[in-house]
């Protein structure tokens, strides 16, 4: 067994798709699926079932990828003690990040960073706030970006930049156009389809919604979808109203696509988060320093005014 199995097969583990790893991996198909039929043919343990042309883990596989996740990390954490040995010449950062961040305010920040610091890989991996907040708990990953409101006492919550929070129609839905809608109007008056619970978009919306009276038990949600770019083309077909991130919202309201409804939002924060009993890295703790230093000089995220 080697790290380089071990590796491989946590990829395919992680994404369920073998192609998807191989990308990943920067290899073929056929040597990502090699690999993981040695590892299971070496030890007499089927690791993943083969259903047609989709994969996923069995009950052994399930219980090998808790071992291995741990192997992985330290493993990473020796190359990295080795690379920044030679004053962050070599190293790699490993990132989560909510998709709204992900997409818009922290791509050029990582840029900014590797123009300084090009010998650090970094590697960014994007979910949701709540899948993001439980990889840097468990140690999957240094530092993640979020947008939502995260409450877990294990982790360092620092503040970056403010985000707007709208709600947007396509252009035939009733509430485009209306300047008298109200926040009852929300409830009955409208179906819904938003992203899926633990997303920060998701959570925020509900805050706003109880801060202005508003249950969001009582929303009729048609549609719950994982990623922003879903929700905002079911919303373009006029039957539905979304809420999401301004950043997200703003070329298709400069196209017309979408309508933002004329009910004021609070603004959220994103948010970089950090594990308050784990040392980072040089590498990651230049990273961390380097985003806020971003942060402070540009408090709020880079929103074109959509009316």
């Amino acid at each position: 067994m080697t790290l380089e199995q071990l590796a491989i097969f946590a990829e395919v583990a992680e994404r369920q798709h073998l192609t998807q790893a191989a990308d990943a991996l920067a290899l073929t198909p056929s040597a990502v699926s090699a690999a993981v039929r040695r590892l299971e043919e070496a030890y007499g343990v089927p690791l993943f079932d083969r259903i047609g042309r989709g994969i996923s883990l069995t009950a052994a596989g399930r219980i090998f990828l808790e071992e291995v996740r741990p192997m992985l990390a330290r493993a990473r954490a020796a190359e990295r003690l080795l690379g920044e040995l030679g004053g962050l010449q070599r190293g790699e950062i490993s990132v989560f990040a909510s998709q709204t961040v992900a997409s818009y305010w922290l791509p050029p920040v990582l840029m900014r960073f590797h123009a300084e610091y090009p010998g650090i890989r970094l590697s960014l991996t994007i979910g949701n706030t709540a899948t993001v907040a439980e990889a840097v708990a468990e140690g999957a990953a240094e530092m993640g970006f979020v947008e939502g409101e995260i409450a877990d006492p294990a982790l360092r919550i620092d503040s970056l930049v403010d985000d707007e929070l709208m709600i947007v129609v396509g252009p035939d839905h009733a509430f485009a156009g209306r300047h008298d809608i109200s926040a009852d109007d929300l409830v009955g008056k409208t179906a819904w389809v938003l992203r899926e619970p633990g997303s920060g978009t998701r959570s925020e919306f509900e805050h706003a919604l109880a801060r202005k009276g508003v249950d969001p038990e009582r929303l009729e949600i048609a549609l719950e979808l994982p990623s922003n770019e879903a929700v905002l083309s079911a919303a373009r077909s006029g039957l539905c109203a979304t809420a999401v991130s301004g950043h997200v919202a703003a070329p298709h309201l400069t196209t017309g696509n979408l309508v933002r409804v004329d009910i004021a939002l609070p603004s959220r924060t994103f948010r970089l988060l950090r594990h308050r009993d784990r040392n980072l890295g040089r590498a990651a703790q230049k990273l961390a320093e380097f985003s806020l230093s971003v942060a402070a000089s540009d408090p709020r995220a880079d929103l074109p005014v959509c009316r």
